[in-house]
């Protein structure tokens, strides 16, 4: 008895393709045609010194010369410098968790009148809306160089996440705990506090320990345009051509960072 199946004996095929993302292969290949024509015509407008681009190779390789071995004879101000990254970051973290509690509220659509929710929402919309660094130019040309720019700028940082991701777990609850104790009589703050809360706590600890996570990776770019921390000490190595400290701080960066994430993704696989 033959054991080949009935439908490879029809002429079909007996192993399974996924099919593509566009079934039309007239548009398909023209997607792909239109998207090669405008990265060739974009290499072509950009105004690229590839002259320059060429000597670049040569500067690197004195970079990276002089980067090696690392130094780490200037150790307190390495310290020094990660010790105010990780200020910047707590504070950061706890400023910002505190006001996105009540904005992810406003945010909520199903908590929320129309107008409130409107207001919360452009407050997300407005705090996700610019890269950290350009938050950063901005408060240091406002209050000075220093941490406290640092700080200001994490915490639009943070609410800008935090608040987005808690408005989409309060708008995700389970609406009959909220009937049931308005079926008693209790007031919108009672609601809150016994009904919505304890379903978004997980969720909000979880959020928290992620910001400080990304708060103190964050807090090492906006030091570098002066807002504090060791990004400020890294652009300050740099400025002297210290490239073997540039290296041992970098070096440190990464160490802190993957710590950090370990750490944390384990704390939120717990909690989740």
């Amino acid at each position: 008895m033959s054991t080949t199946p009935a439908h490879t004996a029809k002429g079909l095929p007996d192993t399974w393709r996924r099919p593509p993302m566009i079934a039309n292969p007239l548009l398909r290949y023209g997607l792909l045609l239109a998207v090669a024509v405008y990265i060739g015509w974009a290499l072509w407008i950009l105004p690229i010194d590839w002259a320059r681009v060429s000597q670049g190779f040569a500067r690197a390789a004195r970079i990276f010369s002089g980067a090696f071995p690392p130094s780490f004879e200037r150790s307190g101000l390495l310290i020094s410098g990660f010790l105010e990254s990780l200020k910047i970051a707590i504070l950061a973290t706890v400023g910002g968790v505190l006001l996105s509690i009540p904005i992810a509220f406003m945010a909520a659509k199903n908590l929320a009148p129309r107008p409130v929710y409107l207001v919360g929402r452009a407050l997300i919309i407005i705090a996700r809306s610019f890269h950290p660094v350009i938050v950063a130019i901005i408060f240091v040309k406002a209050v000075g160089f220093g941490p406290f720019a640092g700080v200001l700028t994490l915490i639009v940082y943070s609410i800008g996440f935090v608040a987005k991701m808690l408005a989409e777990r309060i708008e995700e609850i389970d609406w009959g705990q909220v009937e049931a104790m308005r079926s008693v009589g209790a007031g919108y703050f009672p609601t809150l506090v016994y009904a919505v809360f304890p379903q978004i706590m997980p969720r909000q600890i979880g959020l928290s320990i992620y910001q400080l996570d990304s708060n103190l990776r964050a807090s090492a770019v906006v030091g570098i345009v002066g807002a504090g921390g060791i990004g400020s000490t890294l652009a300050n190595a740099f400025g002297r051509y210290d490239y073997d400290f540039a290296l041992a701080i970098t070096i440190v960066i990464v160490a802190v960072i993957l710590l950090s994430e370990a750490v944390s993704g384990q704390i939120r696989k717990r909690i989740w």
